[in-house]
């Protein structure tokens, strides 16, 4: 049975609930989903089990940074998950799209050699676990719409509005 450790996070688009243990963050969704939560913990890990703890200044520090504008302030954030190896080639790359901007699910297949793949690659951006600090709020459809997030469409729009106006705070002031 695999340990790891639970807490929040405040944030302007609700509580974050955090997993994690002594290597890394494990997890991360809005309060509220605790059944999509421990559903993608059980799928990752099998069985598991919570401590409460309090969030380790590190994540807590970075996520805070993040929503106050610092956008690449999550970049280098400890993740680890379980996943197939498909996967998690997918979430690697979605921590390579820079904050602001977007790319649609057929461009992340062709960027990690799996042209074709794009519902595959869908299906990996919704299994990701570590919403925000692995970015899949910035993959969108190959029409330019926003498609689907497990934390809402608003939320979805909420991060990709956040990240464009501070990079344009950013390109004014330079």
């Amino acid at each position: 049975m695999m340990n790891l450790f639970l807490g929040y996070v405040r944030s302007p688009i609700g509580l974050l609930t955090l997993a994690w243990d002594d290597a890394a963050l494990r997890a991360l969704d809005f309060d509220g989903f605790d059944a999509r939560f421990h559903a993608l913990l059980e799928s990752h890990y099998g069985k598991y089990r919570l401590n409460d703890a309090h969030v380790p200044a590190q994540y807590r520090h970075a996520l805070e940074a993040y929503f106050a504008g610092e956008l690449t302030a999550v970049d280098d954030l400890p993740v680890q998950t379980a996943g197939t190896p498909f996967q998690r080639q997918v979430w690697t790359a979605l921590r390579e799209i820079p904050a602001g901007t977007t790319m649609s699910y057929g461009e992340l297949a062709r960027r990690i050699g799996r042209a074709g793949a794009s519902r595959a690659v869908g299906r990996a951006n919704g299994a990701n676990p570590v919403g925000i600090v692995v970015p899949c709020h910035r993959v969108i459809g190959s029409d330019g719409s926003l498609t689907g997030y497990g934390g809402g469409m608003d939320r979805k729009r909420w991060l990709l509005a956040h990240e464009q106006s501070h990079l344009l705070k950013l390109a004014v002031s330079a």
